[in-house]
């Protein structure tokens, strides 16, 4: 049950992340840059979320 925990969470994580990505693609001010790259965090949170997923489904 631990996996599939770690796999919602992480996806929590990829949605949040690919959320504010998109909102930063999109922002008024192009001089506001922000100190979190979303982009990969959002690829990384995929990326866990399809290893806790594969763990959890082995069992």
């Amino acid at each position: 049950m631990g996996w599939w925990i770690g796999a919602a969470g992480a996806l929590l994580v990829a949605v949040w992340a690919g959320v504010a990505d998109w909102r930063r693609q999109r922002r008024d001010d192009l001089d506001a840059v922000g100190w979190i790259d979303w982009r990969t965090l959002h690829i990384l949170a995929l990326v866990a979320t399809a290893l806790c997923a594969a763990l959890a489904w082995r069992g």
